[in-house]
Formats: C-alpha cells, sequence, structure tokens
C-alpha cells in the first residue's frame, strides 16, 4: 500500500471519530472495524456493504463509523485487529482469508465477521456451519472444486493445454487445499500441474521465473495477490501466460479470464449479519453462509494479443467479455 494511500486512508477514520462524537447525541453510533491486509477493499466491495447497511437504516456519519485497520504485511495484522478492540469496534469485519485468524485470536467476545475464500470448518474458525459456535460467523467464497473449476474451463478453452502452473501463497490458512483440489482436477483432465508458490510481491518474479513452458495460469483467492494484481498480470503478460483469476479486477487491468464468487455480492450480504450483531444476535447462532453469485469474465482483448482463438460457444457462456 502507498504510504500516502494509508495516510488518506487514516485521515479519513480520524474524521469520522467527531462525526460519531456529534451522532451519539441523537443515539446510538454502531463502530465496525474493518481488518484486512494490502490496502482498503476495492470500491467494488465496500460500495454495496455501505448501500445495503443504509438500507438497514446505518448510514456513515449518522449513526455508523468504519474504522479500518488496513495491515501492509499479514505480521501487522494481529497488532491492528488488537488496536480495533481497544478503539471499541462493536463488530470486527475481517475483509479477505489473512485477516480472518489475527481476528478471531484478539477477541473471544467482540463480534467477528468474516468475508474471505477460506474453509471456516477445516481452518477451525467455526465448529459447524450451521452453529458455528464462538464469536466468529460469516460468508466463504470456497468451494470444494472452485479452482478445478477455472482448470476446467482453460481446458476447454485451450484444448491443447498440457502443463498449467498453479499460483499458491503456502502462509494462507487455504493452501493445501486449494492445492489438492487443484491437483484432483488436472489427473481427471489429463493436465500436467506446477505449484508455483509465493508469499509476497518480492517473490512473484522467482515464482514466475520457476514456471517457464506452461500453457496457463491458475490462481488462488488471496489478499495479498489481490492487492499486488496489477503486478502479477503484468508478469503473466511478459512471460505469455493466459491466466484465471478468482476477481474481475484482474480481467479489468489485462487478465485473461476470471471465474470466481462474486465478491461484490458477498459483502452486500455481510450487511445482513452486521444488522443482526448490532440489533443483539450472538455470532454463535448466524450460520456460516456460502458463495450463491458466481460469474465469468473474459477478456477478448488480451486473449487475441496472446494469440489465442476462443470459441463464440464458449464466449457465449460467459457473463461479460471485455473487447
Amino acid at each position: 500500500m502507498r504510504r500516502r494511500e494509508f495516510i488518506t486512508l487514516l485521515g479519513g477514520a480520524a474524521a469520522a471519530w467527531p462525526l460519531a462524537a456529534r451522532a451519539q447525541q441523537g443515539g446510538r453510533v454502531y463502530r465496525i472495524g474493518l481488518l484486512r491486509v494490502g490496502g482498503p477493499p476495492p470500491p467494488s466491495f465496500i460500495e454495496p456493504l455501505r448501500r445495503a447497511l443504509s438500507e438497514f437504516g446505518h448510514v456513515e456519519g449518522r449513526n455508523l463509523v468504519f474504522d479500518f485497520g488496513i495491515a501492509e504485511r499479514v505480521d501487522q495484522l494481529p497488532g491492528l485487529a488488537a488496536d480495533l478492540i481497544r478503539r471499541k469496534a462493536d463488530v470486527i469485519l475481517a475483509s479477505g482469508t489473512p485477516a480472518v485468524l489475527p481476528a478471531r485470536n484478539a477477541t473471544n467476545t467482540v463480534p467477528v465477521v468474516f468475508v474471505a475464500a477460506l474453509d471456516p470448518i477445516e481452518t477451525g474458525v467455526v465448529t459447524s456451519l450451521a452453529r458455528p459456535g464462538g464469536n466468529v460467523t460469516g460468508l466463504t467464497a470456497i468451494f470444494a472444486d472452485l479452482t478445478g473449476k477455472r482448470l476446467e474451463f482453460l481446458k476447454e478453452m485451450l484444448p491443447t493445454l498440457t502443463r498449467v502452473a498453479l499460483l499458491s501463497r503456502p502462509a494462507n490458512p487455504g493452501h493445501v487445499q486449494y492445492v489438492q483440489q487443484t491437483q484432483m482436477a488436472a489427473r481427471i483432465l489429463r493436465v500436467e500441474l506446477e505449484v508455483m508458490s509465493a508469499n509476497g510481491p518480492d517473490e512473484f518474479e522467482a515464482a514466475f521465473r520457476g514456471a517457464q513452458g506452461v500453457g496457463a495460469l491458475i490462481q488462488i483467492d488471496d489478499a495479498i495477490f489481490t492487492s499486488h494484481r496489477q503486478k502479477l498480470v503484468e508478469l503473466a503478460t511478459r512471460h505469455g501466460i493466459p491466466g484465471a483469476y478468482g476477481l474481475r479486477e484482474f480481467v479489468d487491468i489485462g487478465g485473461f479470464m476470471a471465474l470466481g464468487p462474486s465478491y461484490p455480492d458477498l459483502y452486500r450480504r455481510s450487511a445482513a449479519y452486521l444488522d443482526k450483531i448490532f440489533k443483539g444476535a450472538k455470532p454463535a447462532d448466524l450460520p456460516v453462509e456460502q458463495a450463491s453469485k458466481f460469474e465469468i469474465i473474459v477478456n477478448l482483448k488480451t486473449a487475441k494479443a496472446l494469440g489465442l482463438t476462443i470459441s463464440p460457444l464458449l464466449l457465449a457462456r460467459a457473463d461479460e467479455v471485455i473487447e
């Protein structure tokens, strides 16, 4: 995250405090502590959340404050989570997978709502989807075959594909599961899979150098990758590798395709959790929900630049084609 952006963000949060003080004169003001690494949520995520909250009657500057805890590195998350608790957050919104465990570990009393691509049972965040237990609940974007679906669609678009790289971050709580899912799909599709590991932007170049000769790239969903999407797309372009991502933001800046859950929809739906908690509901009694809306975005301009010809029938299956 750029220093200027970080200072601006903190300044915006600080400016909200006097607004909260004024609003308290007319009633209760709720404080959402938003915890995230790699930069603030993209506008396409946060604006649907703001609109949905306003529909529930929670309006910034009147009876609602966003208190941002934005980390530049993953190891800063625990300290920022503790700071949000000290600043009297009514609920922690763990935005992105890396923020979930630090938020949960920071408190066993303040409610935590997550929007993340992780398996909450496998990672021990909740006891069950129906009855989370504890003080954590939320929305998960992970599906057992999501990376497999990306590989399957890539293979349909590129029938001669025989070797694919999976870009994953070993420090991601879902890393092992992502790798296993993709390996299973690769065996079924008879595609050789090479795992590219990178825990941060300083390791991206080496990961791509180690994957010479692959015909395509699949990337796991990860907040670190999302915040450095420009560099990742540039590397894929430089190496002539069509990439399959989880977010349309990658395709908007030149990535080949995206297949994944609609994160704007997930953030919009998280407003209902926040509203219920504000009204006294316990996270333990609010079932974890999964993504219900998915989208396929294809950048035809990128395909042509890479010398790829895509069947019109496959393009017709896409929710959007960027030309």
